[in-house]
């Protein structure tokens, strides 16, 4: 274990694995040894304002950054590929994210309550979104689903409620229950594929419940919802 200008981190084997952080530096760009972001690294850090990840960095774990109440942005480097479960749970201030495009998978609650988050665009390499991904992030405006994500799990933008246009990439093949539920701004929905895709692709009970669409814009007109 070692402690380099705040930064504890732990080695194993040629993994440098960021344990946690106790430093007074509030704009954080990450050295470029750590491998790994550990569970809780930096929990409840209140003072943190924004924080950049290299490309050195392959995962991020469980409730990583979770109620960094101050931190406004947030840079994810090209090399990681999983984003944890309740990463950046109730950071209520964060209005940037950029996701790398090596992530594959945006755990279950990895952005719930971040109410400040305005828009969001999720690479191709992702290729599923988590239960609750962004639930109750109430400032969100609009999303771009990549076009390899295959399932939207439930509830994953549930009470999302300023969420005016969202497009689905081609490759979705199920919307999870509760999916959209409650987001009373949504008007506009396109989608990357066709009517026939559109309408093989599973959708869980009430995944547009009190939304104002009554429509999907596809590559070959229009389906109903």
């Amino acid at each position: 274990m070692s402690n380099d200008n705040g930064y504890i981190v732990y080695t194993e084997g040629n993994e440098k694995i960021l344990v946690g952080y106790n430093g007074t530096e509030t704009e954080l760009v990450l050295p470029n040894y750590i491998t790994k972001i550990k569970d809780y690294a930096f929990y409840k850090c209140t003072s943190l304002t924004s924080v950049t990840i290299g490309d050195s960095v392959t995962s991020i774990g469980y409730y990583a950054f979770s109620y960094c109440d101050s931190l406004t942005s947030v840079m994810i480097g090209d090399s990681v590929t999983s984003i944890g479960e309740d990463v950046f749970y109730n950071c209520t201030s964060l209005t940037s994210v950029t996701i790398g495009d090596s992530v594959t998978s945006i755990g279950s609650y990895a952005f719930r309550d971040c109410d400040s988050l305005t828009s969001i665009t999720i690479p191709d390499s992702v290729t599923s979104i988590g239960y609750y991904a962004f639930e109750n992030c109430t400032s969100l405006v609009s999303v771009i689903i990549g076009d390899s994500v295959t399932s939207i799990g439930g509830y994953a933008f549930y009470n999302c409620t300023s969420l005016a246009s969202v497009i689905i990439g081609d490759s979705v093949t199920s919307i999870g229950y509760y999916a959209f539920y409650n987001c009373t701004s949504l008007t506009s929905i396109n989608f990357n594929g066709t009517k026939a895709q559109w309408n093989a692709i599973s959708k869980g009970s009430y995944w547009k419940n009190n939304v104002k669409a009554t429509y999907v814009t596809c590559s070959d007109g229009t389906a109903t919802i």
